[in-house]
């Protein structure tokens, strides 16, 4: 069965990053993430998008027994049927509307 593949940001999407970068440390899992990648591994392909170094994404998806659920991490956002992602809008085909929420953007968690 071809499964659709989905791209899931880590940073403020799967963990509770707050803005707050440290490159050598990858916040906790978000309560409710692994219930919901499990879900989503159902029905498609779940990649990871991530600006962070791939082995320290790959180690903190270990160790928070996501691996299972995930075919790949990368650092590009590849060819997707969907992404999920803290810092996206949803284009509807009005430049205006999509000007005006760009212009008054907040992340989820600020």
């Amino acid at each position: 069965m071809f499964k659709k593949t989905i791209l899931v940001d880590l940073d403020g999407v799967l963990n509770t990053y707050t803005g707050k970068y440290d490159e050598n440390y990858i916040p906790p899992i978000k309560d409710g993430a692994y219930k919901f990648l499990e879900k989503l591994y159902r029905n498609y392909d779940i990649k990871i998008f991530t600006t962070r170094n791939n082995l320290l994404a790959s180690k903190w998806i270990i160790e928070n027994k996501l691996d299972k659920f995930i075919s790949d991490i990368t650092s590009f956002k590849s060819p997707a049927y969907l992404t999920i992602d803290d810092r996206c809008l949803n284009f509807r085909g009005d430049f205006n509307k999509i000007y005006e929420e760009i212009e008054n953007f907040n992340v989820w968690y600020k």
